[in-house]
């Protein structure tokens, strides 16, 4: 890994986004990272945490109580500041930290945050230019708006666990990631960014509604809905290719590959490669590009069978000579090692006053004119808050 250069001085006076004020009241994964990709453009991110702190601070490992792996990793460039809102005098601290700021967001239900006397009007009256933004599990107003949400729910709310029985699992299974999380959390980025560029036009801000439900719906029916895209319905949902069986990784001699021939001018290159240059004249499953979708796991099939003569680095060289879209499957260690990484600085070695040296991904978008960096590695709980409620009365 490469030292970090990144760590500004001044931070993040020099980002796109330097200069608005970003109060965060969000909690575990899906605010915090849409509030970290803000905090990475320049934003001054002011992390409002109850005393007890974030729940994801006690999720392990850690070096340190309080300082858990995924809170670290989701959870740089922000200033951290402990109030208690159930306290009338901690309560009207925030009111006067939102006079200064540009966005609130929040993903607790919003009946929680009117019991908290920060509703929506509450909030417009102390600052009308104030962007306030809810990240929830439903959209108000339907018989789920008061349901509890996390990532495996919304998940299996949206058909995920259920599609990977109809590619091939043996039952159903959550995808290993935070799915439902991070796929919000980046519409609630550009919600954000989409409602600061409409009060330049208008000088108002407005609430912002990002229900997790909905968020991943889209995500998911973009591929799926198929047929009933039509009313009345030209067929079944569910989109072949992806949900085709043989839709993997593909078993070679020594190990596994990802390889994908997607148009005609790879697939003549690849059955060329393999010595059955006729395959789609000679099978009419595979005759035309209609046929061949709708015969797409038994082709993928055929090409699952070539795969096991050869090892994975012969592959690597055959396919990268013809110009057919391949990459090893990676495991995650080999990640910390990767060429592409190190030769991107992808990696960034990121010293902490508490933690020591934490390794840490640059963030991936790149500015020629206004960097994205890591400007401050994750707070330790309430580290800022003497110097944030400080700057209220200068």
């Amino acid at each position: 890994m490469n030292s970090n250069d990144h760590l500004a001085q001044n931070a993040g006076t020099h980002g796109a986004l330097a200069g608005l004020r970003v109060i965060d009241m969000t909690g575990v994964v899906l605010g915090p990272y849409a509030t970290q990709i803000l905090g990475d453009y320049g934003a001054d991110v002011i992390k409002i945490e109850p005393p007890s702190g974030d729940i994801m601070r006690h999720a392990g490992p850690m070096k340190h109580p309080g300082m858990g792996h995924i809170f670290i990793n989701a959870n740089r460039n922000k200033r951290s500041v402990v109030l208690d809102l159930k306290k009338p005098e901690q309560r009207e601290q925030l009111l006067a930290l939102c006079k200064t700021a540009d966005v609130l967001v929040y993903n607790i239900r919003p009946a929680a945050m009117a019991r908290l006397g920060l509703s929506f009007d509450t909030l417009h009256a102390v600052n009308p230019r104030l962007v306030v933004c809810g990240a929830y599990g439903y959209s108000e107003g339907g018989p789920y708006s008061d349901w509890p949400a996390y990532d495996d729910l919304i998940q299996g709310a949206v058909g995920m666990p259920w599609l990977m029985t109809q590619s091939g699992s043996t039952e159903p299974r959550y995808a290993p990631t935070t799915f439902a999380d991070r796929v919000t959390g980046l519409n609630m980025v550009h919600a954000v960014m989409a409602a600061i560029i409409a009060r330049y036009r208008t000088g108002v801000g407005q609430h912002v509604e990002v229900p997790m439900f909905e968020c991943l719906l889209q995500f998911v029916l973009g591929d799926h809905l198929c047929g009933e895209t039509w009313q009345p319905s030209l067929g079944n949902m569910g989109y072949a290719r992806l949900l085709a069986v043989n839709r993997k990784p593909y078993a070679t001699q020594d190990g596994h590959i990802c390889a994908l021939m997607y148009n005609d001018a790879h697939w003549q290159a690849f059955l060329k490669l393999v010595g059955v240059p006729d395959l789609f004249q000679t099978d009419t499953r595979f005759a035309t590009h209609a046929e061949r979708l709708k015969n797409i796991d038994a082709l993928y099939g055929v090409v699952g069978q070539h795969m096991r003569k050869r090892t994975t680095a012969e592959w690597m060289k055959d396919l990268t000579t013809h110009d057919i879209p391949v990459m090893p499957m990676m495991k995650l260690d080999d990640l910390l090692t990767d060429p592409h990484l190190t030769a991107t600085q992808g990696w960034l070695d990121v010293p902490h006053p508490f933690e020591g040296m934490l390794r840490q991904l640059r963030p991936p978008v790149r500015m020629s004119g206004t960097p994205t960096g890591v400007w401050r590695p994750a707070p330790r709980l309430g580290e800022h808050t003497e110097e944030v409620l400080s700057e209220l009365s200068v």
